[in-house]
């Protein structure tokens, strides 16, 4: 029986794409929330081999909070030019190492507010940080968690915020991480914005948008 209702599209996604994608992770390499969220903001129009390529200097160089926070932006702008907005990002990075000092003791906070305060850092970001990182509920939301959820009849919002809200209410807080990890996989290979290889789906006899 194929679902009709978005709840019921939500969760034969999530129950396929496990199985699809069973060891799902996160593409940033890190080894500890703090190098997780450094990556996180750089990856602001930027792809994560792009990003990938440039943190193994940048986290040999300050590999504490401490140590980024007491930078100069020129250091860091020079270790992260390759990527687009790099003079931002790099203000942003020493400010966020600066703010883990002064208000957290140098540890990464687990709270989305806490998170969402720290310069560089947006919902999006806090959600990979408290997913990936920390083990807590977070759905981040990027274009492909967007576009699939909507070619799948889970939403016709286009805010990323909206979006959340109401796939947080379909999918249980503790799938919500991998959940999103496994869209964006999905939207990589096979759901494309442009050409959606829609015979190759595990998706397609219940995706409204399907071609097949």
């Amino acid at each position: 029986m194929k679902p009709r209702s978005p709840k019921g599209r939500a969760k034969e996604t999530a129950r396929r794409l496990a199985e699809e994608y069973p060891d799902a992770d996160c593409a940033l390499v890190h080894d500890n929330p703090f190098q997780l969220l450094v990556a996180t903001i750089l990856s602001a129009q930027a792809n994560d081999e792009q990003v990938n390529k440039v943190t193994p200097a940048l986290f040999a160089r300050f590999p504490r909070p401490v140590d980024l926070a007491g930078a100069s932006t020129g250091e860091v702008e020079e270790l992260v030019k390759t990527l687009g907005l790099f003079r931002s990002k790099a203000r942003n990075l020493v400010g966020m190492a600066a703010a883990l000092v002064d208000r957290h003791g140098g540890e990464v906070p687990s709270s989305m507010e806490e998170l969402k305060a720290l310069p560089g850092v947006g919902r999006k970001t806090a959600n990979v940080v408290r997913s990936v990182a920390l083990g807590l509920p977070g759905l981040p939301v990027d274009t492909h968690v967007g576009r699939l959820s909507r070619r799948l009849g889970l939403t016709e919002q286009t805010d990323p915020v909206k979006v959340e809200y109401e796939l947080n209410d379909m999918i249980p807080p503790a799938e919500r991480g991998v959940f999103s990890l496994r869209l964006i996989l999905h939207g990589r290979r096979v759901c494309d914005a442009r050409r959606p290889r829609c015979a190759d789906c595990v998706l397609n006899d219940f995706c409204p948008s399907s071609l097949v």
